[in-house]
Order: C-alpha cells, then structure tokens, then sequence
C-alpha cells in the first residue's frame, strides 16, 4: 500500500473513531437519515470530492476526479441503522431508545470517509474517477435502488468499470479478516405475503363457521414440505414465517389470518419457481377449506454476485496491504440479501466481509450482527480504510498501465 496512504490513515484514526462514536450515539433509520448526512458532509470538509445530496433521500454522492483520464471505480458504505434497542455498555450507546447501529453501518461509513481523504491526497497520482456511494436505507428500504434511480451509476459521466462494498461482522470471523467468494454471495430476498379470509363464529361451534386459522397453519407447514418434494435438494432455498397474526380472542373464530414469509434463494430459475408455487400452494389449500385467499410473492433484492476477476483482484489487494493470512475464501455464500446487489447487476465488482468483533478469540461464540449485544472494534476502521482505497488507487493503476478498465 502507498506510505502516504498508510500514514494519512493513522493520523486520521482519532477523527475516523470520533465520528464513528458520533454516527453510533444518533443512529437513523430508513431513508431519511439528516443528522448522519450533515455529519458525513462536514467530514468531507476539506477533501477534493465533488459533493452532492440525494433529492428524495438522506444520501451523500462523492466524485474523485483524478488528475489523468481513466475509468470509474466506485465504492460503497451504508449509513442506516436499525430498530433494535442496544444493550451493550459502551461510553457512545445509542441515545436513541429503541435504535442502533447493530449492523456496524457506522463503521462503514467511517472506512469511507478515511479513504476519501487518502484518495483525495492521492489526486495528482490517480488516471480516472473514484465515487462515493454513501447510501441509506439499506436495512429493507432498498437504498441502492433509489441511488441509482438518482444517478449515481453516472456520476462521473460513466458507467463504472468495476464497484466494491465492505461488510463488518461482529461474529463468525476473526477480528481484522476479511472473506469473499467469486458469483453468489448473498442470496435474493423476496417476500410471501398471504391472507385468508374465512368467515367468523364462535369458537365452541367450527361447523358454522371457516376458520382461517387452521388453513393458514396448513399453508405455513405445506410451504415446508413443498420445498423438499419440488426443489432439487442441492439448491438452496429458505421460506421462514416470521409475522402470523389472526384473531382477539381464544373463543372467536376470526374472519382473517395473515402470514408473511422471507424466502431466500440463490438461483434465478428457483427463484422464478417458488414465486409461482407457493402461492400455488397456499391457493390449493384454501380452496380445499372452502376459503378465500390473497397470497402474493413479492420481489425485494436480486442474488448479490461477485464477479470472480474482482475476488481475485480485492484477494491480491488484501494480501499486499496485511499479508496473506488476512484473506479467506468463503466456502459457502449467506442466506442475508443485500441492496449492493443492484450495483453489481450492473457493474463487475464484489463485496468483502470483515470480521470486526470486539471479542477477540471469542469471534465464534460472540453475538450477531443485529443482535442488541452485537459490539464492533474501532481499530477495524483503519483496516476498512486501508482496502476502500488501495483497492481504487490500485483498480486505477491497473487500468492506466494496460489501457483497459479491466481487471488483470
């Protein structure tokens, strides 16, 4: 890595933590995020980036212009928080009841600040463009979507040549790791929203009623069952209930029952399948009961994919900067989905993990990202930094030196 960036980031390091503790102290959720923008923009303070704001949500869009033409890399950090109320007891809680920073947004955030300010140092020396994609609303509001409706895919006049996104994760990792795969990473997310309607009576006489309840229950455990008898057993898929709400009272037949699932898949074709079958399944069941139902599959994010090229770039990337024993190949991708998806719809790229607990040799009993206890270490910051911008710095380099936007 270059010596002026390594030590631009460790003279940084006090300001990069202080903005972290800042971000983790006034989490936002959503879309909306005002305070985390305006303190994004004043952390920007001083850099060469051209800055812009998002018009319909709390975004921040940066363009690095480099000194020499060349092609576009763009990096992504997430700033949303979530609705978790936090119970780890650290001096920069949440002062927000019922908010957190539980997926460590704020770390990421912080990582690409740091490397805006290195890369920023480094203009006169970089052949082409680095944007700043600082998004909201990446926890279910589809922030990534709304950024691209919003141009930042074109924020340099061009399309891209290649995008990456850093992970933190409280567990499952050593702390100071990182870990990525070539194709799928994270699987599609997709809702199943269903209702039945049945007709409502009293609960000593089911005969004179249609009890919704028991169909739905049937819906929920064929959903199951359909998956291991339609499904090849080497794909992947995960149709897991979490909403079931039907009646008031235990005596009263209800008129409705309503479910919601999150279904995870990694191929398109399975993905296409299950969004036909299962409201086909839960539509035969309610007609054997004599009921009504509205069962609908709603798409939401597409199967994150990394491009092999980039993985093996971001691997050689991360071994120049720490050694080669802070690089792990995933074996298997996750079930999470991700909004970064959309991007690399687009564009070649990938999307890194890094395992950031504060729990030291405790990273696999430590909790989870999302979790009320899920805590991060700050010294990861430097690390997130460190690769946001030696993996454009040297994208860029690459791309002068052979002429092509590729990577070699």
């Amino acid at each position: 890595m270059s010596n002026s960036i390594a030590e631009n980031l460790r003279s940084m390091m006090p300001d990069l933590v202080e903005l972290r503790h800042a971000l983790h102290q006034e989490p936002e959720i959503g879309l909306d995020l005002p305070k985390t923008q305006a303190k994004v923009v004043s952390a920007l303070g001083g850099t060469k980036l051209e800055i812009s704001t998002g018009e319909r949500l709390s975004s921040v869009m940066g363009l690095l212009r480099g000194a020499r033409p060349g092609p576009t890399v763009l990096l992504r950090g997430d700033m949303d928080a979530l609705p978790v109320q936090e119970l780890v007891d650290v001096d920069f809680r949440s002062r927000h009841d019922g908010v957190m920073h539980a997926c460590g947004h704020d770390l990421h955030t912080s990582m690409l600040v740091g490397a805006a300010h290195a890369l920023s140092a480094q203009q006169q020396d970089l052949a082409g463009n680095v944007v700043f994609m600082f998004q909201p609303g990446e926890e279910g509001f589809d922030g990534a979507g709304h950024m691209i409706e919003e141009g930042i895919m074109n924020l340099s006049g061009e399309t891209p040549a290649a995008a990456f996104a850093l992970h933190v994760m409280s567990a499952k990792w050593p702390q100071g790791v990182f870990t990525s795969r070539s194709g799928p990473m994270m699987a599609a997310s997709d809702e199943l929203a269903v209702t039945v309607k049945g007709a409502g009576g009293h609960g000593s006489a089911p005969h004179l009623a249609k009890d919704p309840v028991l169909a739905a229950c049937e819906m929920a455990i064929a959903l199951q069952t359909y998956l291991t008898r339609s499904i090849d057993a080497f794909e992947t898929v995960v149709i897991t209930i979490g909403s079931f709400h039907a009646g008031t009272r235990r005596n009263i037949i209800p008129e409705y029952a309503r479910f919601e699932a999150t279904v995870r898949t990694f191929n398109p074709a399975v993905r296409a399948k299950v969004a036909s079958e299962a409201v086909r399944v839960c539509e035969g069941i309610a007609r054997a009961h004599g009921l009504e139902v509205d069962a609908r599959f709603n798409g939401e994010y597409p199967v994150t994919v990394n491009t092999g090229a980039e993985v093996d770039f971001a691997s050689e990337v991360v071994s120049g900067i720490f050694g080669h024993d802070r690089f792990a190949l995933m074996d298997n991708p996750v079930t999470g989905a991700e909004d970064f998806s959309r991007v690399l719809n687009l564009v070649p790229g990938a999307m890194l993990f890094l395992g950031a607990t504060s729990a030291g040799d405790g990273y696999e009993t430590s909790p989870n990202n999302h979790s009320p206890y899920a805590s991060f270490d700050d010294a990861v910051i430097y690390d997130g930094a460190a690769l946001y911008s030696e993996l454009a710095r040297t994208r860029l380099l690459a791309a002068s030196t052979t002429g092509v936007g590729g990577a070699q």
